[in-house]
């Protein structure tokens, strides 16, 4: 099944536009390569109650939690694209990560594509920071939404383990996505979590991140860092980037804000970083003969089977020592990294 959470404008060419409306909500029931799944008419629009109800019962059939080994449990995921995505490119993205790890008899669970309107273009890409900045808005409704259900179910756990949510819940967020990510996570900290009350996401897997490379330079102190409600509403989160990205080396350039790129340079760890959050460069995972603007997207072409299988084993849970020494992860890290804080 196909999940589509949008604050793109429909547009007469059965599709969507590069212009904000309301959110709607989406499904798309046979998965089928012949299903033309950019066309709008494919899709059947739902209210947010028969999405939440569409969404919850599927999350029914997951096995429970209780004795099931946490790499065995499903997820949830929301999927927020970068920028130069169309709506075209944009849904076929989605579709091709839901194909890698959420179909066949090895799904990861369900996968939701939080879809915004990106201008589509080069020319476009200072631009859409204000859309992402903007897209932050809804995103936040998104999970605030979403914090507010785990909470009661939560509170329902209590009463019969029989109630406990059966989906885990993470993010694969690409490039500018992960700017609108970083708002609304801190919109969501500051007005629902502080202090602490609820664990909104499990896995966060930053690809080829457009924010600053000291996002998390806060550490373990509670302030109002850019990346402080990112750090403190998730379990684990995980930075993949390269060297090779020449997008987010333009971005650095075009942007002025005198730092480096999550997804160019990985993190600046001249500052403290939060246990929870660790980088990989994956530069010698992907295609060595793909380089320039198109290493941005890379990470997503179906042929990067080294990238899904490391996508894969993050979503599975397993542990940094793990994923290192299965050979997943490229970068030489120490075992004191890999072991440091929740992994």
């Amino acid at each position: 099944m196909r999940w589509l959470i949008t604050n793109r404008n429909q547009d007469g060419a059965d599709g969507f536009g590069a212009d904000f409306a309301p959110l709607t909500y989406w499904t798309l029931n046979v998965v089928d390569p012949a299903v033309n799944i950019a066309l709008r008419s494919n899709w059947t629009e739902r209210t947010p109650d028969e999405f939440r109800t569409a969404l919850v019962n599927a999350a029914q059939a997951f096995p429970s939690p209780v004795g099931t080994p946490t790499e065995s449990q499903k997820h949830v995921t929301l999927f927020i694209h970068g920028y130069n995505n169309n709506w075209s490119e944009a849904v076929q993205r989605y579709d091709q990560i839901a194909g890698q790890l959420f179909d066949g008899a090895n799904s990861l669970g369900e996968l939701i594509s939080f879809d915004w309107p990106s201008k589509g273009s080069l020319l476009g890409y200072l631009p859409d920071r204000a859309e992402a900045r903007k897209t932050g808005d809804d995103l936040t409704t998104v999970l605030s939404t979403l914090y507010d259900w785990m909470a009661a179910q939560q509170i329902a756990a209590t009463v019969s383990l029989d109630k406990a949510c059966r989906a885990k819940t993470s993010i694969i967020a690409h490039s500018m996505g992960n700017y609108a990510l970083e708002y609304a996570t801190n919109a969501v900290w500051t007005r629902k979590n502080r202090p602490l009350l609820v664990s909104l996401l499990q896995e966060v897997i930053m690809v080829a991140a457009d924010v600053d490379n000291d996002i998390f330079r806060n550490g373990e102190n509670v302030s109002h860092g850019d990346g402080e409600g990112l750090a403190n509403l998730s379990y684990r989160i995980t930075a993949l980037y390269t060297g090779r990205d020449n997008v987010l080396g333009a971005s650095a350039g075009l942007k002025h804000f005198g730092k480096r790129r999550l997804g160019r340079a990985g993190l600046d760890r001249t500052y403290p970083v939060p246990d929870n959050v660790w980088d990989v460069d994956c530069s010698a995972l992907l295609d060595g003969a793909v380089n320039g603007i198109d290493i941005h997207g890379e990470y997503f072409n179906p042929k990067e089977a080294s990238v899904y299988a490391l996508m894969r084993g993050i979503l599975e849970g397993r542990d940094r020592s793990v994923l290192i020494d299965s050979g997943l992860v490229p970068r030489a890290l120490t075992r004191a990294q890999a072991a440091s804080g929740p992994a």
